[in-house]
């Protein structure tokens, strides 16, 4: 990897762990739309080094956070976003061998949903949902998680809409996050389908991840929780389309 492309790598990690840190969510989604517009690294390897991020963002969150978990509703959408993950990293595999324009519209069109989605205020309940909700939401995850190491959106808008403090929710769903991408880590080495060595390079992103998690959490920007997290979805919605609309047109 040249230096260029490396440092335009290590960037695009501070953006995502920076986001990541303030609103709980968008670290795979920006990761994976910055490779996906620059070309940086292919988008397989990049949703290998989306996993060892999360994990390495979800360790400096949760060294101190673990116990505001909330395991009731923890279990069950950990439990089937595990069993639907291989199923969305069967689907990434065979797309990335027969259609990389169709693999780049879909991950553009999940960035674009999953925008809009996030940026939608949930409605709040009064009555805490079944652990068969939170299942059936992990499912939706797993398969997301699976494909693009982006399982965030569905289970962010599920959580946010219980009656739970907002720490309990991020420190879950960030629980939830580092273990499907240990998993989806697993499944990769032993599928044998790790990355070439050029993309070792790339686990530099590891320090400047750890630096933008303590610099969010230290010294946060004099912006309100409301408008970063509206700065977040615009930032998803214009790399979605931007991602999306070029191989559109070309099949045109």
């Amino acid at each position: 990897m040249d230096p260029l492309s490396l440092a335009g790598l290590l960037a695009i990690a501070f953006v995502a762990a920076y986001t990541q840190t303030l609103t709980g969510f968008a670290l795979g989604l920006i990761m994976m739309g910055g490779v996906g517009l620059t070309g940086i690294i292919p988008l397989t390897d990049a949703a290998v080094l989306v996993s060892i991020l999360v994990v390495v963002n979800a360790l400096q969150v949760l060294l101190k956070g673990w116990r505001d978990i909330a395991f009731r509703q923890f279990f069950p959408a950990l439990a089937t976003s595990v069993l639907f993950l291989g199923a969305g990293y069967w689907l990434l595999t065979l797309m990335a061998s027969n259609s990389l324009e169709g693999l780049k519209i879909l991950l553009g069109t999940v960035i674009i949903v999953s925008s809009i989605q996030l940026s939608l205020k949930p409605e709040p309940l009064i009555k805490m949902s079944s652990p068969l909700s939170f299942a059936g939401f992990g499912a939706i995850a797993g398969v997301m998680g699976g494909m693009f190491s982006t399982s965030g959106p569905p289970l962010i808008y599920h959580f946010y809409r219980q009656p739970l403090k907002p720490g309990t929710i991020r420190e879950t769903l960030v629980a939830i996050f580092a273990t499907n991408a240990l998993l989806r880590l697993g499944i990769v080495t032993a599928s044998g389908q790790m990355p070439r060595a050029s993309f070792w390079w790339s686990l530099c992103a590891i320090p400047v991840v750890m630096l933008a998690t303590w610099l969010a959490r230290k010294h946060p920007p004099p912006l309100s929780p409301v408008a970063m997290r509206k700065l977040a979805f615009l930032l998803l919605f214009l790399s979605g389309v931007s991602l999306a609309l070029p191989p559109v047109i070309h099949m045109l």
